[in-house]
């Protein structure tokens, strides 16, 4: 009698550890493929996103349309913009593995920058009058953070084929391809490493809400920038 009265709580058990493991594998396949959740641990994309906020990023918007300048985009830095590992030792690394996860840290090798070439541009900054260049013509860039300047420091480039030159919002704050010029691949970011759009803000409650996702007109198209 007291065997057959624990088989109910044995086979709920077994039904709560099943539904759990059945979520973890639905969400990681919806996460690898359609829909994913990335903490933005810095600055450098404000005012357009803040540090803190967990953004709900599109996997599949550049599918059909093609990358184009002022897209803002989240990548794997590796090869680029970040080492290939870390350094902090397996356990460090696996609960910061965790925590990219949960959505509560941010990734060592993930980073969200917006897309300012694209191949064939030649990116040089500054004109005389200070503003930043796409294939000779200004850039009235109304996505700057306040006070910042278009770059610090001059850079002048020519973006390869399959490749991306990419600059954070906050200029003064960003690590972005200016920096990483001497760098493999210098600066540049292949468009496979690209892992989708940033589409909604999640957390904080106070800015949830939808990403604008159109690309600022004050950035010249392919037609009007030669």
């Amino acid at each position: 009698m007291l065997h057959s009265k624990r088989r109910p709580g044995k086979l709920g058990w077994r039904f709560v550890v099943l539904a759990i493991v059945a979520m973890v594998a639905v969400s990681a396949v919806v996460r690898g493929t359609w829909l994913d959740v990335f903490y933005i641990p810095s600055a450098s994309m404000e005012p357009y996103l803040l540090t803190g906020d967990r953004v709900l990023v599109s996997r599949t918007d550049f599918a059909a349309t093609p990358i184009q300048r002022g897209d803002v985009v989240v990548f794997d830095g590796r090869g680029s913009f970040a080492p290939l590992h870390s350094g902090k030792g397996a356990l460090a690394d696996a609960a910061q593995t965790v925590g990219e996860w949960l959505g509560v840290a941010g990734s060592d090798t993930v980073y969200v920058k917006r897309v300012i070439g694209v191949a064939g541009d030649h990116i040089r900054c500054c004109s005389a009058n200070g503003a930043l260049e796409i294939n000779g013509k200004p850039v009235a860039e109304s996505y700057l953070h306040p006070g910042d300047l278009p770059s610090a420091g001059p850079f002048d480039a020519v973006v390869p084929a399959g490749r991306l030159w990419l600059m954070g919002d906050h200029r003064s704050v960003s690590l972005d391809s200016r920096s990483l010029l001497g760098a493999p691949g210098g600066g540049m970011v292949s468009t496979d490493k690209v892992i989708g759009r940033p589409i909604i803000v999640l957390w904080p409650f106070d800015r949830f809400g939808p990403l604008s996702t159109a690309a600022p007109t004050a950035i010249p198209t392919p037609k009007d920038a030669h």
